[in-house]
């Protein structure tokens, strides 16, 4: 049986921002958009494919990202490159779909054929070329690669530091969750006609929840607004780590709003409660002590039942949101068993676009179980892009999204002067000076 408190949730060091005003031409403006991209977008670690997803030599994945095409290839050795999606003869990508696998990438201009590790294997009329054969001399663009729970990340800044000293304190905390066994259970995409700042703005605070998920008025009180999850800012925990990725831990497994009238559990804490052998009876007319026999229940039962990761969280890990925001475009709360993928990334021209990923991730043991969040299919599910003005991007989120678009036409105004930031919402403050910190040539 494993202890309590078996790892405990280590701080983050105080951080300083500087008050920056934070105009709306941050969003719309196309000079600003061009510089972030060249003084931030590529000189950052950007989490892109899903190694699962390139099980075989030669299989590979392509992602965008702003106006670049990101191919990520399995090699032969095991390991992954990345290379630009693009021909070194006259400039034509390689691929035009999301993935494959190939014995060689063969170019449908001249069929300059290239080898999954970027070496020019063909070239029609090699000996007409006056500086010589481009076999053996010319190869893809190649960029830093590395794998990391589960995902494949690149930079396309060839003197960037090592992909853990840039996560800091997230490499081991995310280590420690085996997330590279879960599964993709969900997988909705969109483009969104929002600047990308603005949904990582959302996912940088909770202070929007009440109001936009649950309807609140200026006059609740926000003390009392729980749910699964608490938001109530005296008791949410705000991290902001050295290198710029922040955490954010909201208390949750809990039954505020989750009884009927006579006292009984609803769906689906109580298939959880019942999952892992809950007393409800004594839990009866204390809801609250929901969460602490959830984590006395999970630390004691399950390695039993296959959730191997248990002994390597804290207690708080096994109910509670864990929030976190990776700079520069990647947000995910990080549960017990479930992993809400939140990704934004810059339209090649346009600053008031972006596309959005909107996935769930859940663990092989919480499938099985069925009962813990994001349960869905037992088999990786493929992408699927959505038309947000016909059908849904997911459940909960639809409620940011209806901001994100509303609040792109705000900034629009000339009547925004900048923004007025509570202390919960440091995040973002923090966030967008590091845009400009990076954009003036510093880095964290």
């Amino acid at each position: 049986m494993a202890e309590q408190s078996v790892v405990d949730i280590q701080a983050y060091p105080e951080q300083r921002t500087r008050g920056s005003l934070l105009e709306g031409k941050r969003y719309t403006s196309k000079a600003f958009h061009d510089a972030e991209w060249e003084g931030m977008w590529t000189k950052v670690w950007l989490l892109l494919g899903r190694e699962s997803e390139l099980p075989a030599p030669g299989d590979w994945q392509m992602e965008e990202v702003g106006p670049e095409e990101i191919l990520m290839v399995r090699q032969n050795d095991g390991g992954v490159k990345a290379f630009y999606n693009v021909c070194q003869h006259r400039g034509n990508p390689l691929v035009e779909e999301g993935k494959g696998s190939v014995k060689r990438f063969v170019c449908k201009y001249h069929s300059w054929a290239f080898m999954p590790n970027g070496e020019l294997n063909f070239a029609p009329d090699r000996d007409d070329f006056p500086e010589g054969n481009p076999c053996g001399k010319v190869r893809l663009s190649e960029l830093k690669c590395e794998t990391f729970a589960g995902f494949v990340w690149v930079n396309m800044d060839p003197n960037s530091v090592s992909l853990k000293e840039y996560l800091g304190p997230i490499w081991d905390e995310w280590h420690a969750r085996e997330i590279h066994k879960w599964t993709r259970t969900m997988a909705n995409s969109t483009w969104l006609p929002c600047n990308w700042k603005i949904v990582l703005d959302n996912f940088n605070e909770s202070y929007h929840v009440p109001t936009v998920h649950m309807g609140a008025t200026p006059q609740t009180d926000r003390k009392e607004i729980r749910g699964n999850i608490n938001t109530y800012v005296k008791e949410t925990r705000f991290d902001l780590s050295n290198e710029g990725h922040n955490r954010m831990v909201m208390e949750g497994g809990y039954g505020a709003g989750s009884m009927d009238k006579e006292g009984n559990f609803l769906e689906p804490l109580a298939s959880q409660l019942a999952y892992w052998e809950v007393d409800v009876d004594d839990l009866k007319g204390r809801p609250h002590d929901t969460r602490a026999a959830l984590q006395k229940a999970k630390r004691n039962l399950g390695p039993g039942k296959g959730f191997t990761h248990y002994d390597n969280v804290p207690d708080a890990q096994l109910t509670d949101a864990f929030h976190y925001t990776l700079f520069p475009n990647f947000a995910v709360s990080l549960w017990s068993d479930g992993f809400h993928f939140l990704r934004a990334r810059p339209h090649r021209s346009d600053p008031e676009q972006c596309l959005f990923d909107n996935w769930w991730y859940c663990s092989p043991a919480g499938l099985e179980a069925g009962v813990e969040r994001g349960m869905g299919a037992g088999e990786e599910v493929e992408l699927r892009m959505v038309d947000i003005e016909k059908e849904s991007i997911g459940p909960a989120i639809e409620d940011d999204v209806r901001v994100f678009l509303t609040q792109q036409r705000g900034f629009r105004s000339r009547g925004f002067k900048g923004v007025y930031l509570s202390k919960q919402e440091e995040r973002i403050r923090r966030y967008h000076e590091l845009i400009d910190d990076y954009i003036e040539g510093r880095r964290p």
